[in-house]
């Protein structure tokens, strides 16, 4: 169901309040470009700043937008398990294909806290889960052995993870113990040439939230086992996926698609503000090593 460049989008803001007539442009623009799912309500969408209302109204005008032509993945997670189900129910009477779920952060549940989080939210709705870990954010780890422990009693519920851990051994450790089968989904931009030839299907991107096309090419080539071509694209995209996290993130790339598309602005909400003048030389240097300005 999932697989090569899936961009975290971002959320357009206007005005304080969310611009859904720049989101639903993002969405075509992204299908056009060669994106082959759609991830609203993400880290890169700012979620943790949006209110209820507003994240499950992103979730129902990214699939009316998307329209079928590919599959959506809702950021659902939270630290508190019932709000997190609350969001997952939502997800899945918009018609989302699968609810992405980070670790629950600040409250730092140990393992079996987190088999119990997870449990708990695939016995309630028969909705795909695929967990998002991402320590250097929720300081809680999904250790690969919580993970085979979920999926060996969720199979049909738990389908894969978003790695954004930052560590490659996982993906061994996954593949070892729940198989190649497993959906394995990189969540570093910089690290997806090495995560797909580890076994990894694709990458939940930054970047593609500004270079879709170049990000799509990428994965396909990297995914049919053009190494050439891949080499070459990752190394033009490289210096623009590490200068997307030369300050807080989503700053740099809403600061770069402002400059690439015009009709995506700057704006992110406290307590994010537009990023540093640094990141902005590095940004403009990044895109355009990638060509595109």
């Amino acid at each position: 169901m999932f697989s090569g460049s899936i961009p975290a989008l971002v959320t357009p803001f206007k005005d304080g309040a969310v611009d859904e007539a720049a989101f639903r442009r993002l969405i075509d623009w992204q299908i056009e470009q060669g994106s082959s799912a759609l991830v609203p309500c993400g880290t890169t969408g700012e979620a943790p700043t949006l209110g209820n209302e507003e994240q499950h109204r992103l979730f129902a005008i990214c699939v009316e937008q998307a329209a079928g032509r590919v599959p959506v993945m809702a950021g659902c997670g939270s630290n508190d398990t019932q709000t997190a189900l609350w969001h997952m129910r939502e997800a899945k009477e918009m018609g989302a294909a699968a609810a992405l779920m980070v670790a629950p952060y600040y409250n730092r549940p140990s393992q079996a806290g987190l088999i119990a989080h997870f449990s708990y939210l695939a016995e309630q709705v028969d909705l795909p889960i695929v967990l998002y870990n991402v320590p250097g954010r929720t300081i809680t780890d999904i250790k690969p052995e919580t993970v085979a422990e979920l999926v060996s009693r969720f199979p049909e519920r738990i389908i894969g993870i978003k790695d954004a851990s930052g560590d490659m051994t996982r993906l061994t450790a996954h593949r070892l113990a729940l198989g190649p089968g497993f959906l394995q989904l990189c969540g570093n931009d910089d690290m997806a040439m090495q995560y797909n030839a580890g076994g990894g299907a694709g990458c939940i991107s930054v970047t593609a939230n500004v270079a879709p096309r170049l990000c799509a090419e990428f994965q396909a080539a990297s995914l049919s086992g053009d190494m050439a071509d891949a080499h070459r694209l990752n190394e033009q995209l490289f210096p623009l996926h590490q200068a997307l996290f030369t300050d807080a993130s989503p700053g740099p790339v809403k600061y770069a698609m402002a400059r690439v598309l015009g009709w995506i602005g700057e704006e992110v909400r406290l307590p994010l503000v537009a990023c540093s003048a640094e990141s902005r030389k590095a940004v403009d240097a990044g895109l355009a090593h990638a060509g595109l300005i």
